[in-house]
C-alpha cells in the first residue's frame, strides 16, 4: 500500500512494533523521526493532535500508537491462529525467555502480545541485568527477540482479550478475532503504567501527558517538562530529560524511593525535586499548557507551566482479561507456587504481573524459564495419561 507513513522516535519501542507489523504483512512504509525533524514534528503534531509517538497515517487512515486491531482492519492481514501446544501471553523479559525454553523443548509455541519488551523496553538505562555494565532497555530487548526468532517461534502482534476452556484445550481469544487453541498457557502480561486519574487526563495523553518517556521525550526539546514519581524510573527521566528539555520538575508524593547514587546526579543537573507534593489539576485543553501541585502537608498549591508531564507512578497487573479463570491476589497479581503453577492445571505464570516480590528484569527471565520447563513436564505427564487410557 502506497503513501504509509509512520512517524517515530528513535527509542520509540512502540514505533518498532508497528514496523514490524507492517514488514511482516509486506506493507511499504516511509519512516519520519519526529524526534530530529523539528518541522516533521510540527507536521505530526497537526495532522493528529498527539505529541507522542507512533502515529500512522494511509491516506485518510490514522492510528495512534501501537493498535494492531486497528492496523489488521486497515491493511487488511490474513487471518491469524492455529493450534499450539503451548500459547505464551506476554512478550516481555518472562514471555521472550520462556518462549526459548519452550522451543528447546521442541514444543509448538506462539507468543501472543501488544508489544515486545513491556516495560523493560521502556528503560533509559539497565546497570544490574548481568552480562552487561549498562545496556539501554531498548538494546537488551532486542537481544531477547533475536534469540526467540531464532528458533520456530510464532510471534503474533495483537492483544488477548479472554481465554476459555473447552473439553482438553485452552481456546485464546485476540482482540482481532482471532483464536489460538492449546494445551498449556504461559501468562506473562506484565503490568501497565498507573495514572493520575484527575479530570482532563484522557483528554491530554498523548498531548502533552506521556507514559513512554523513551518515545515521547524528543518532542520536548528546549520546553518545560514535569516528571511524576519518586523511584528509579522516575528519576531517570528527570535525569535524561535535562539534555533535552528547557527545565525539569520532579513531583514525588513523599520521599524518594531510588537509588541513592541517582539522586546527586539529578542535583547536579539542576532537577527541581518537589518531595511530599501532588498533581492536583491539570491544564490545557488541545494540549497541555500547566499543572498545580499541591503540598501534601501544608496544603499549599503552587502552579507549574510545562508543556510536558511524564507519569511514572508505579504500574498495575495487565489481569484483566483473565476474570476469574485463575485465581488473582488482592493486588491483582496472578498466584503462583514456587515453581509457577496457578491454581488452573495446565496454566502457568511468570514476571510482573504474578505474586514473586521481586520484580526485576533478571528475575522475571528466569521465571519465564521456570514457567516453560513446568508447562513441558505438565504436557508429558498429560501424554502418559493419555497412553494409559489408549491401552
Amino acid at each position: 500500500m502506497a503513501g504509509v507513513k509512520v512517524y517515530t522516535t528513535e527509542n520509540c519501542p512502540y514505533c518498532r512494533m508497528v514496523q514490524a507489523f507492517l514488514r511482516k504483512q509486506g506493507v511499504e512504509y516511509e519512516i519520519v523521526d519526529v524526534g530530529k525533524d523539528r518541522e516533521a514534528a510540527r507536521e505530526m503534531i497537526q495532522i493528529s493532535g498527539q505529541r507522542g509517538v507512533p502515529v500512522t497515517v494511509s491516506g485518510n487512515e490514522m492510528v495512534v500508537g501501537f493498535d494492531a486491531k486497528r492496523l489488521r482492519e486497515i491493511f487488511g492481514t490474513p487471518a491469524a491462529g492455529g493450534v499450539y501446544d503451548v500459547v505464551i501471553v506476554g512478550a516481555g523479559p518472562a514471555g521472550l525467555t520462556a518462549g526459548v525454553y519452550c522451543a528447546r523443548k521442541l514444543m509448538k509455541t506462539a507468543i501472543i502480545t501488544e508489544n515486545v519488551g513491556g516495560q523493560a523496553a521502556w528503560s533509559w538505562t539497565i546497570e544490574n541485568y548481568m552480562g552487561f555494565t549498562m545496556i539501554r532497555g531498548e538494546d537488551l530487548i532486542h537481544k531477547f527477540e533475536e534469540q526467540v526468532r531464532g528458533f520456530h517461534v510464532h510471534l503474533e502482534l495483537d492483544s488477548v482479550e479472554g481465554i476459555d476452556r473447552e473439553d482438553d484445550a485452552f481456546v485464546v481469544r485476540t482482540a482481532s478475532e482471532h483464536t489460538f487453541r492449546c494445551r498449556a498457557i504461559i501468562l506473562a502480561p506484565g503490568k501497565e503504567p498507573r495514572t493520575l486519574g484527575l479530570p482532563g487526563e484522557d483528554r491530554l495523553i498523548g498531548r502533552g501527558i506521556s507514559i513512554c518517556a523513551t518515545c515521547d521525550a524528543p518532542l520536548f526539546r528546549d520546553r518545560p517538562v514535569a516528571v511524576v514519581g519518586g523511584g528509579n524510573a522516575a528519576i531517570q527521566t528527570a535525569i535524561e530529560m535535562t539534555r533535552i528539555a528547557s527545565s525539569v520538575a520532579m513531583i514525588i508524593r513523599s520521599d524518594l524511593r531510588c537509588d541513592e547514587v541517582y539522586i546527586a546526579r539529578a542535583k547536579d543537573l539542576g532537577v527541581q525535586i518537589y518531595l511530599r507534593h501532588e498533581v492536583a489539576a491539570l491544564h490545557g485543553e488541545d494540549s497541555l499548557t500547566g499543572i498545580t501541585i499541591r503540598d501534601r502537608n501544608t496544603g499549599k498549591e503552587t502552579a507549574l507551566d510545562v508543556s510536558g508531564l511524564f507519569l511514572a507512578i508505579g504500574l498495575v497487573p495487565n489481569t484483566k482479561f483473565l476474570g476469574d479463570l485463575v485465581v488473582l491476589n488482592e493486588r491483582g497479581e496472578i498466584d503462583i507456587d514456587e515453581n509457577c503453577h496457578t491454581s488452573v492445571p495446565g496454566i502457568f505464570a511468570a514476571g510482573d504481573a504474578t505474586c514473586v516480590r521481586a520484580k526485576q528484569i533478571i528475575v522475571a527471565a528466569g521465571e519465564g524459564a521456570k514457567a516453560a520447563i513446568e508447562a513441558h513436564d505438565y504436557l508429558l505427564g498429560e501424554e502418559a495419561k493419555e497412553r494409559v487410557v489408549a491401552a
